[in-house]
């Protein structure tokens, strides 16, 4: 634990191949809003791309694509306000794509949430610019970022044209999968300046009308003039410049948007906040604060590389769902705040990540459920539209909770537009109901389990109960026409509809959801049981029908192995070495299949972890209970069996494949278990999926690195008004130490040596924690540290 840690992310040299993936792994970011890592001399092209978003900023649009008039909504890509370009007077405009680099270099310093930037161009002559950068979204103050901006001059002197400008004319064209698609989001723009020599542009989304303002303010040793030109707000000075001298620009912006609370109108919103922002080393001080605060709140301190690159992981969380989140209404965007891939839309990835919000940032894991909860009615408009009750939530959601996922997408391959199925993935409601009942376990939130949380468990268990049909020759429920995790597998071959029969994962986890329904009603207080019962129009017999489909929904078998869904057995065996040979990385099986003219719904190949999965949600205690509620034979053997069959049947297309079965090869004490962590680890930061993180980083997988070690490892789970531990030997990551919130305990340390297990709890008011371990069980007072030695 001794081991020191580099905290930097650092990119030497320039390297225009590496400029979008670099671009969205220095995205600064507060929760409320993010920049990409673009270099602010540089404009959207096909190396550069600065994008900035706003958490719950969304756009409808209609594209013609294919012969078809299809509709998308898109998180949106706001106006631009990082432009700042420099050049000798009437010469072109300085970037590194036009003049001579000298050297480059780019860091990202995680512990302050600052980008730091120095380039040094050669401009002929034996003379020589230098610029340094530092930038910062401030998470202090959500609508607040700034830029300051160093030169200097070698063997040179006289004035440097400086041009800084907040660029209204952007779209969305971050994805290029997405080029036939409308990205054209922004109209009315408008531009001004106030008295004080603050600019401003305001302008609002096409058919959501979501009014956005947007607010600058240029200070330097120069006179600053001003410069309408629609779309863009600029301002200009010209800098003289002295050799060896160094001379700064300071641009500080703010942004509002209509969603805002307790303002009247974005733009004098923005305008005000810029207008008493205070200049930026201040603003950098306040910055480095909150995110002290925030670090105190979230520590993990893992040895060694695999810490830093734990530490970037958690950064990039920390700046997507941060404690702004809890005010507003949002999900947890699968790609972050760092880019358009997936458009923004918010799919089960919560499952990755609130498991680790839970015990640091409750409030901001309450929120993400809220943002659930607001979308009940409509989860249930949709099941009711399909003939059942209950809540059927949508796979992709966005602004007001209808399906957001795409009937076509592209197989840039083949460059065939297809038909999407993904919308069948209905196990997103069970996701739901499990970060509800994991959220209300760990922050021990009483009140929210009975009211907003009961209203969705039981509405999702109804949805599973109404899906589930008896089958006489098997005498057990089952759920037809669906799609698990593997979303490779949409159809059976030849078949003339989408859908799978019996999907494991989805009848496991239904089983589950309407036994702890059943639970709850049990040990609601009769009021508010009696409010339920009312509301949802709930009877005995539905109870008792949701009891026996929790006990008799169908699990198949093949070969001794738990099945994905029932035939995969009987799908044809894939050649993995041949593809391998053929095509090097397979990760995308489906696209290269598709574009053969085949299918991956003919082979036993799966695109990430299906069945594992339920080894990832369950300790083996609890998915042993649930196969011996459902009355299926499973133990040691057959879940080894099962682990191996698939193992070796994944082409792991999903980063989140790698999490989850690190983690489950981790938990059997697997040699294998670090190549999957590794591989998880890695998959961000060496772009694995081939160039998809410039379009946006994984948040999680990054959440689920870091949960591997808060949970994986250590086996803890809150539940029973306890925290259970069981650490397993992970040779590769076998000390470790974080802190977590748990019960109004604020900054429980764990600590783990190799066998040496320590739990600290600082002085306070709240109860004891009861601590589990097998075998024994320990209280831990406020104020006490607590030491134990684990068994080998």
């Amino acid at each position: 634990m001794t081991e020191p840690i580099r905290l930097t992310w650092e990119y030497e040299g320039y390297a225009a191949t590496q400029e979008r993936l670099r671009e969205s792994l220095c995205t600064l970011g507060n929760g409320y809003f993010a920049t990409r890592g673009a270099l602010p001399e540089c404009v959207a092209d096909e190396v550069h791309y600065p994008g900035t978003y706003a958490a719950g900023v969304y756009n409808r649009l209609t594209s013609e694509v294919a012969g078809r008039r299809v509709e998308n909504e898109d998180m949106v890509n706001l106006p631009n306000w990082l432009p700042l370009r420099f050049r000798l007077p009437g010469q072109d405009w300085i970037t590194p794509d036009t003049a001579t680099v000298l050297e480059h270099r780019l860091v990202l310093h995680p512990p302050s949430g600052r980008l730091e930037r120095r380039t040094r161009f050669a401009l002929g002559d034996g003379r020589a610019l230098s610029v340094r950068q530092q930038r910062l979204v401030h998470m202090g103050d959500p609508h607040l970022a700034a830029l300051r901006t160093e030169f200097t001059a070698d063997g040179f002197g006289g004035d440097l044209e400086v041009e800084a400008a907040l660029d209204g004319g952007v779209t969305n064209a971050g994805v290029p999968r997405y080029h036939d698609l409308d990205g054209r989001h922004l109209t009315h723009v408008h531009t001004g300046d106030t008295d004080s020599g603050t600019v401003w542009l305001r302008c609002r989304t096409r058919t959501s009308d979501i009014r956005i303002g947007l607010a600058g303010r240029l200070t330097a040793d120069a006179p600053v003039t001003v410069q309408h030109t629609p779309p863009r707000a600029v301002q200009r000075l010209y800098l003289p410049l002295v050799a060896g001298r160094t001379v700064t620009v300071d641009k500080t912006v703010a942004l509002h948007t209509s969603h805002d609370p307790a303002i009247s109108d974005p733009l004098h919103a923005a305008v005000d906040r810029v207008d008493a922002a205070p200049g930026f080393d201040e603003l950098l001080e306040s910055h480095i604060t909150a995110w002290d605060q925030l670090w105190r709140r979230a520590e993990l301190d893992v040895p060694g590389e695999s810490g830093r690159i734990l530490r970037l992981h958690l950064f990039h969380l920390l700046q997507t769902l941060s404690p702004h989140t809890a005010g507003l209404d949002v999900g947890v965007p699968a790609r972050g705040l760092h880019g358009e891939a997936y458009r923004g839309h918010v799919f089960w990835d919560e499952l990755f990540v609130l498991p680790y919000l839970n015990l640091h940032l409750p409030e901001v894991s309450r929120a993400l459920l809220d943002y659930r909860h607001r979308r009940l009615e409509p989860a249930c408009a949709a099941a009711r539209e399909t003939g059942r009750r209950g809540a059927m939530y949508p796979w992709q959601s966005g602004s007001d909770g209808r399906e957001e996922t795409q009937r076509l997408h592209l197989n840039p391959r083949s460059g065939r537009w297809l038909p999407d199925h993904s919308r069948l993935q209905h196990h997103v409601g069970s996701a739901i109901a499990y970060n509800v009942w994991r959220y209300c376990e760990a922050a021990g939130d009483i009140e929210f389990l009975h009211t907003k949380g009961a209203e969705m468990l039981l509405q999702i268990a109804r949805f599973w109960a109404d899906s589930a049909v008896y089958d006489e020759r098997l005498g057990r429920h089952r759920i037809r026409g669906v799609v698990g995790p593997d979303e490779y597998h949409d159809a059976y071959p030849g078949a003339l509809g989408p859908g799978l029969d019996d999907n494991t994962y989805t009848n496991v986890m239904a089983a589950w959801v309407l036994a702890r329904a059943l639970d709850l009603l049990g040990t609601l207080p009769e009021p508010r049981r009696r409010e339920l019962v009312e509301w949802t129009g709930l009877d005995g017999g539905e109870l008792e029908h949701w009891d026996d489909v929790s006990r008799t929904l169908h699990v198949p078998f093949h070969a001794g192995v738990v099945s994905q869904f029932d035939g995969y057995g009987e799908l044809a065996e894939l050649d993995w070495e041949g593809y391998r040979q053929r095509y090097g990385d397979i990760r995308r099986l489906d696209r290269i299949l598709e574009a053969e003219g085949d299918t991956v719904n003919r082979y036993q190949a799966s695109k990430q972890a299906d069945v594992l999965m339920l080894g990832y949600l369950f300790s083996p205690a609890v998915l042993r209970g649930l196969f011996d509620r459902l009355r299926v034979p499973m133990d040691d053997d057959v879940w080894r069996r099962t682990v191996d069959y698939y193992l070796h049947r994944t082409s792991h297309g999903s980063t989140l494949s790698g999490i989850v079965h690190g983690w489950v090869l981790a938990r059997a004490r697997r040699a294998e278990a670090w190549k999957f962590c590794q591989e998880a680890l890695q998959g961000d930061i060496a772009d694995v999926q081939g160039g998809t993180t410039g379009e946006g980083i994984h948040l999680g997988a990054m959440a689920g690195t870091c949960d591997l070690v808060q949970r994986g490892l250590t086996g803890l789970e809150a539940r029973d008004g306890a925290l259970w531990l069981d650490p397993v030997p992970l040779p590769e990551l076998s000390s470790y130490c974080f802190t977590l919130q748990y019960h109004g305990n604020w900054g429980v340390r764990l600590r783990l040596e190799r066998l040496h297990l320590e739990i600290a709890v600082p002085a306070s008011d709240p109860s004891p924690i009861d601590v589990r371990l097998p075998g024994r069980g320990v209280g831990v007072q406020p104020g006490e540290t607590c030491r134990v030695l684990l068994p080998e």
